[in-house]
């Protein structure tokens, strides 16, 4: 039996958040350096436009489940396809260098939001049977936007729109923003929210609506999983007992960002120009770059499973910590420029079937139900306060010292993870999260 089409409806406009988040996540490589000429900016302040949708992401994450638990998912995430409209549009539309950077912002609140509440409402409306799959299809959108920012930029490029290339560059998220926002209003509610609120025939309706094979069942066990909640949620994260969990989640969300995933696909036109390739051209590197990563996402998701978790990351930093010396050596030496889309894309490959497959699934299993939520959220605070630093810190070390230097920097942090995963990571496949809990939480 297979989902029904009303429940592959309501999970690809939840997916649709993740392509967006993904879209508006990388398409400003495309636009930096127009940015850059038009306004006058320092490497300091070209950092600080990248950077600065990131600072929007924290906020907008860590704000995004109390006002979806107040509101419900489906429609807090009306509000973030307003935020991705107004982001987009008021983005290709800026009159200025702050009012670009005001909704940039905007746009960072939006992806913050998308990223925690499209994967909760998709888990919220599937059947137990096809959950895992279905979530899945958010981090697969996610790949795919960024795919689809890098192609959207190199076929505007061909297009020679002269000044306003860059405007039709960030603008053009607009369509599918527009898209998002009207397919919110066809979709129903969450069932568990709305079981949050007493409304049981209503939980029960969409339940049945979505294809659950015993709705009845599925909604006592919401009902059950609600009342667990209200006996734990005062429960606080931040204890000694949970210093364990804590700290594989701080320090896999922060070595994410230190691999120099997101500083690559940030400045990827700019990494390819100081090689010495047109724009045209790097546009071109960058969708094969983009490919990479959503066919080895691919992968890493059937693998993960299947090898483990732990020898997934370590196989992962072994591979980047290569493919990132190899990088730092073609712009030491001025040497070998051509060898650079395929440093390039092997580094894509490891980083996406390890690192970019494990991370989410492994924070989402190390911490005990009573706090998984708050430890997911710090998981993912760490992550993206990291993105943002790396990414505002990126084209000043690039200017001040070499472009080289971030990439050794970024080598050799994988080599430190390596070596930390190796040491102190436990394996979680094939345990069930009550044996996890057993594990790592130490009193």
């Amino acid at each position: 039996m297979r989902p029904n089409a009303k429940l592959m409806k309501a999970t690809l406009t939840g997916a649709l958040g993740g392509l967006l988040f993904g879209f508006d996540t990388v398409v400003i490589a495309g636009a930096i350096d127009a940015l850059v000429r038009l306004y006058g900016l320092s490497p300091q302040n070209k950092g600080l436009t990248v950077a600065i949708g990131l600072v929007g992401t924290v906020i907008g994450a860590l704000g995004a489940g109390q006002v979806g638990q107040r509101l419900g998912s489906r429609e807090t995430l009306r509000l973030t396809a307003l935020l991705y409209v107004a982001s987009a549009l008021g983005c290709g539309l800026a009159w200025n260098w702050p009012s670009f950077l005001v909704f940039r912002f905007i746009g960072g609140l939006g992806i913050g939001a998308s990223s925690v509440l499209g994967p909760v409402y998709i888990a919220e409306l599937a059947p137990a049977k096809w959950r895992g799959r279905l979530v899945a299809a958010f981090q697969f959108n996610v790949v795919f936007g960024i795919l689809l920012a890098y192609t959207s930029n190199y076929f505007i490029r061909t297009l020679h729109l002269g000044a306003a290339e860059w405007r039709w560059q960030v603008g053009i998220a607009a369509a599918p923003a527009v898209l998002f926002l009207v397919l919110l209003f066809s979709i129903p509610r969450s069932p568990r929210w709305s079981a949050s609120r007493n409304r049981m025939d209503e939980a029960l309706a969409i339940l049945k609506t979505m294809g659950d094979p015993d709705p009845e069942a599925e909604l006592a066990s919401i009902q059950t999983a609600i009342r667990q909640e209200h006996a734990t949620e005062h429960e606080r994260v931040f204890q000694w007992k949970y210093r364990y969990p804590l700290f594989l989640a701080i320090s896999l969300g922060a070595f994410n960002q230190l691999a120099g995933i997101n500083a690559i696909l940030y400045y990827l036109n700019n990494i390819f120009a100081a090689a010495g390739f047109s724009q045209i051209s790097s546009d071109q590197q960058a969708i094969v770059i983009g490919a990479t990563n959503l066919l080895f996402t691919i992968v890493g998701m059937s693998l993960i499973d299947k090898v483990g978790r732990k020898k997934l990351l370590l196989v992962g930093a072994a591979g980047c910590s290569s493919c990132l010396a190899g990088v730092a050596w073609v712009f030491s030496t001025h040497s070998h420029p051509g060898a650079l889309l395929w440093l390039l894309v092997t580094f894509i490959a490891f980083f996406s079937v390890s690192q970019g497959a494990v991370i989410w699934v492994y924070i989402g299993e190390i911490f005990p139900t009573a706090v998984r939520s708050k430890g997911q959220g710090v998981g993912s605070a760490s992550h993206w306060f990291m993105n943002a630093i790396i990414a505002q810190m990126f084209p000043v070390v690039v200017s001040k010292m070499s472009t080289a230097t971030p990439f050794v920097f970024f080598a050799a942090a994988t080599v430190v993870q390596f070596i930390v995963v190796a040491l102190f990571f436990p394996e979680t496949k094939g345990q069930t999260l009550e044996q996890l809990q057993r594990e790592l939480t130490r009193a």
